[in-house]
């Protein structure tokens, strides 16, 4: 995909892989790539959602995650930033993570990004239990992310249903940004731990044996609650044309075999198998404007959700929960239509000198003394993840009605050369506002064979290695 801006009025397809997993834990697998749909022969993703629960969340991992990223976000990182993708946002509490993941070309399309958690165990007080929210304005509309983990039990439906409006309405509480269903879309996924009522644990394992999913529909908890709860009856799911997804011998896709051992040393019975990992989500529009006869104008519906692919990935075994994945489209009229920052190298980029950058911003834009552009390789993996920058005022060097122009010294640019590219980063709007296409810094050639690293002089050598970055 170009990076061509996006044209008012056209309607634009984005593709969203979202995936919820009750991690147990666990450290990452081995392998992502069907997990991801990175196997796919299909079109490339334009986000990923990625919501885990029960994270390890041991104190001595807690505490060294906050001061470094947890080892599922690094190991995500890995994976997705050398296809383009860069981690958007993040929002941790104890077990729960979310993730967002964007191919470059989005990253001056979304604004005003958001994060929040709401507590939900021990009263409030504790959030091994609750649920994490990150929101954003994508092209202008409204979009809402929230990864819950509610409590346990086939006696806790009421609870889990007063938590998850508890979430509804803290999340962003008091602040200038809408309320969760205020959105336009609304996300809802997570471990939500509803189960199969009344049927006993062998009609439930016959009919999964049988592969009569439908027969057990209709005593699954959430949709009992979705018939009887006016706030649920808004939110849309996928067919449950997967297996139960809960609770499995670990490396297995045999259901819960083990014995359990209780506080007092009684035999558990077994865990019934149940639907406890679900995606959901909301459109706005849908709930408060649709017409009698169903069918929306032109200028109602200006974003649209499709639901692609709804499915559970049983070869996953390193929890007792197997990870669910939804794939939508995102269909949508851009209300915002250029970058807020266009900018680009000048010239001809090495360490050999002192190098420009031009850069120009529409009228309206806010900018602050503490805005900066950076340098990335193209396979950065977040904002922070930058060569080297230059603070857009104290390297300014010119300044006219067209443009200005920053400096950057050739003492910060890489000897060894490469294909990078330039982002600028609003401090006010908290987030990157313009990006560059990829462009090529060529090697310092009075180093060559000198005084460069070993690996990096044999890597010069070798252009033919290099991937080619032409699609974000």
């Amino acid at each position: 995909m170009g990076m061509e801006p996006a044209h008012r009025g056209a309607v634009r397809e984005l593709r969203l892989h979202l995936v919820t997993w009750n991690v147990g834990t666990a450290s990452p697998p081995p392998d992502v790539s069907s997990l991801l749909q990175l196997d796919s022969l299909g079109a490339t993703m334009d986000m990923y959602v990625i919501g885990l629960q029960e994270v390890n969340s041991k104190i001595t991992n807690f505490l060294s995650d906050l001061a470094f990223d947890d080892p599922w976000s690094i190991f995500l990182m890995t994976v997705l930033s050398p296809l383009g993708y860069i981690k958007l946002s993040s929002v941790r509490m104890q077990g729960l993570l979310l993730l967002i993941f964007v191919k470059h070309v989005h990253l001056p399309f979304i604004r005003d990004l958001h994060t929040q958690f709401t507590r939900t165990g021990l009263y409030g007080y504790w959030g091994n239990k609750g649920g994490v929210t990150i929101r954003m304005s994508l092209y202008g509309h409204t979009v809402c992310f929230m990864n819950c983990h509610l409590p346990a039990h086939m006696e806790n439906t009421e609870q889990r249903l007063d938590d998850f409006e508890k979430i509804l309405e803290m999340q962003f509480e008091g602040e200038n940004i809408p309320s969760a269903l205020e959105h336009d879309v609304l996300f809802w996924f997570g471990d939500l731990n509803f189960r199969i009522a009344d049927y006993g644990i062998h009609f439930v394992r016959e009919s999964i044996n049988n592969k009569r999913y439908n027969l057990l529909w209709e005593k699954d908890q959430l949709n009992m609650a979705k018939k009887k709860e006016a706030f649920l009856q808004e939110f849309i799911e996928g067919p449950l044309h997967f297996k139960p997804t809960y609770k499995f011998d670990l490396y297995s896709d045999v259901y819960d075999t083990r014995e359990q051992k209780s506080l007092f040393w009684f035999n558990e019975k077994k865990r019934k198998p149940a639907w406890t990992d679900r995606i959901l989500w909301r459109v706005k529009n849908l709930c408060q404007h649709a017409p009698k006869g169903g069918e929306f104008s032109e200028e109602q519906q200006t974003i649209s959700v499709t639901l692609n692919n709804y499915i559970s990935h049983m070869s996953y075994g390193i929890s007792d929960h197997k990870p669910v994945t939804g794939t939508f489209g995102l269909e949508l009229k851009p209300l915002v239509s250029e970058p807020l920052v266009t900018l680009s190298p000048e010239g001809e980029w090495s360490a050999e000198h002192d190098v420009l950058i031009n850069y120009s911003a529409v009228s309206e834009f806010p900018s602050s003394a503490w805005d900066w552009i950076g340098l990335f390789k193209v396979t950065f993996k977040h904002v922070n993840d930058y060569v080297t920058y230059s603070w857009v005022e104290d390297d300014e060097i010119s300044s006219n009605k067209d443009g200005k122009q920053v400096y950057m010294s050739a003492a910060e640019i890489p000897d060894v050369g490469g294909e990078f590219l330039l982002c600028y980063y609003s401090n006010n709007l908290q987030s990157v506002v313009g990006i560059s296409q990829p462009f090529q810094i060529q090697p310092n050639r009075t180093l060559i064979g000198k005084e460069l690293p070993q690996e990096e002089s044999s890597w010069m050598q070798r252009p033919d290695n290099l991937e080619s970055h032409d699609e974000f």
